[in-house]
């Protein structure tokens, strides 16, 4: 056999390729699904803490900042650990899924409330007095003069946080989370052979790079727009 045939039946072998297809598939849908519910419940809530951190209530402000500070400075993978053997002992056992979904949610949130105030706060102050001395309440403000500008400013950075903390879902596999790697390292112990591995490389091309790709447009004609 050539060296260019024995490459691709090392990793890329079609018969183990059919035979662990569907094992693959499934994991790529959690994959995408734990991804997807993380992007939306972190993103939203780091938005509400980004919001609640301007109202200036100090006590309420040094709580979020702890909580980003916290969130920030730990290892999603300590988070996701703790949360799923410390739970149970509380009798709040959680399922997989759920684990990683609070843990990478509650690290995402950690990041967009930072990029989000970081926006509002670089805003001048008098945008805030403008739309107030136009009768809009505090909120309406903030809703229609204030947050359109500082999520505008966030855009770059928080985007580049959502796309790596959601390949994290990676690390459910850590407590067996059977999403894309956990299967695919499944699939390769049992066949002895890497294809699944090269398989779930490229199906986290096809789930990731839409998202990249999404994310330089929205920065070229949103941002800059």
């Amino acid at each position: 056999m050539s060296s260019t045939g024995g490459f691709f039946f090392t990793f890329f072998n079609a018969e183990i390729a059919a035979q662990y297809a569907p094992a693959l598939g499934a994991g790529a849908l959690i994959t995408l699904g734990t991804g997807a519910a993380v992007v939306v419940t972190g993103t939203v809530l780091g938005l509400v803490l980004a919001i609640l951190r301007a109202l200036e209530l100090r006590p309420l402000t040094w709580a979020i900042v702890a909580f980003a500070d916290i969130l920030r400075s730990l290892p999603p993978l300590v988070i996701l650990i703790v949360l799923y053997f410390g739970l149970p002992e509380l009798g709040l056992p959680l399922s997989a899924f759920f684990v990683t979904w609070i843990s990478l949610s509650l690290v995402l949130a950690a990041y967009a409330e930072e990029s989000i105030w970081a926006g509002i706060a670089a805003l001048p102050a008098g945008q805030m007095e403008a739309a107030r001395s136009t009768g809009l309440s505090w909120w309406k403000a903030m809703r229609w003069v204030v947050l359109p500008q500082a999520v505008r400013r966030a855009v770059p950075t928080l985007t580049n946080r959502i796309i790596s903390i959601t390949k994290n879902t990676a690390l459910g596999s850590v407590v067996s989370l059977n999403e894309l790697l956990n299967a695919a390292q499944g699939a390769s112990s049992l066949s002895g052979n890497p294809t699944p591995l090269m398989m779930a490389a490229i199906l986290y091309v096809i789930i990731f790079l839409p998202l990249v790709v999404f994310s330089r447009w929205l920065e070229k004609n949103w941002v800059r727009g």
